[in-house]
């Protein structure tokens, strides 16, 4: 039995302008979230354009050189001239000494270029308090899993919101057959789940900082993609899948919709039938050794 619903096309113009209200926030939203990212993590080598390095420094950490002096010549540099950021950087080579910290006005230099942010009134860290400066005066060790825990836990908590109502909308479209409905409403909450593990595997490992940058690819995807297909279905369906070029694409999902499906569902059971040797693999490991080892440790 088929299940009906009204499609976006045929929803009340009120809803459609609530719908598309919402869509548009959350889109310049994402649009600003990815700005923010290239302004923060994307210039933790220095250069602007995000890349695995800069995802490495911002999450394993830059382990060549202290948090300051990273910061100094990354995300930080154009906040001062090149002179008193020098001055910075020696000072903490030296050994970032509380007398030498005054006596060189290293002092005058945070509190006209860093304490207008790092203050007690923001969620920055206070650099009007010199024991707290002093620890960014150590090694590079990037994000810490205190600061890991409370990000993870807000992510996944505010973006899952954001995509659950953005695919609540989206399951009102009709040009999608079911199975890529589900697809592209199920992807982001994957990629979700992948993106916030990988920033604690490249804190463990920088090789897994690839991850993070595939992970936040496929939400984007996902997102753009049912963002782009509610507001044609809503405003431009007409233009789009009866006159234009979405015709065809109806006519083709039409012709091969049964024959997509079976595809997909081959690929899926030949995908099981691989992992199958692999689960058998992993779990006589399990038994014969990992076991046996974690007991002793366990007894000991």
């Amino acid at each position: 039995m088929t299940t009906k619903f009204t499609a976006l096309k045929d929803h009340d113009t009120p809803i459609k302008v609530l719908f598309t209200g919402y869509l548009c926030t959350v889109g310049i939203g994402y649009l600003f979230a990815l700005i923010q990212i290239l302004f923060t993590h994307g210039m933790a080598d220095g250069k602007l354009g995000l890349s695995i390095d800069d995802i490495v420094y911002s999450y394993y950490g830059n382990r060549s050189g202290t948090v300051l002096e990273n910061q100094l010549n990354g995300a930080m540099k154009a906040n001062a001239p090149d002179q008193e950021r020098f001055a910075i950087i020696e000072w903490v080579r030296d050994g970032a000494d509380e007398d030498a910290y005054k006596d060189d006005g290293i002092d005058k230099i945070v509190e006209q270029r860093c304490v207008m942010c790092h203050n007690d009134t923001g969620s920055l860290p206070n650099f009007k308090d010199f024991k707290v400066l002093k620890t960014y005066t150590h090694e590079d060790g990037g994000a810490t899993f205190a600061s890991l825990t409370r990000v993870s836990h807000i992510h996944l908590f505010g973006i899952s919101f954001i995509f659950m109502f953005v695919g609540l909308i989206f399951s009102f479209s009709e040009t999608p057959t079911v199975q890529y409905k589900c697809i592209a409403i199920g992807m982001p909450y994957a990629f979700l789940i992948a993106d916030i593990l990988s920033w604690w595997l490249t804190k463990i490992d920088p090789m897994f900082a690839w991850l993070v940058m595939f992970a936040g690819m496929g939400m984007a995807v996902s997102f753009i993609f049912m963002w782009v297909t509610s507001i044609l279905e809503m405003w431009l369906f007409t233009t789009v899948f009866v006159n234009g070029i979405g015709a065809k694409y109806l006519e083709w999902r039409d012709s091969h919709e049964e024959f997509l499906s079976d595809k997909l569902l081959a690929i899926v059971k030949t995908m099981a039938g691989q992992l199958k040797p692999a689960l058998a693999f992993v779990k006589d490991a399990w038994l014969a050794k990992a076991l046996p080892w974690l007991k002793s440790l366990v007894k000991k």
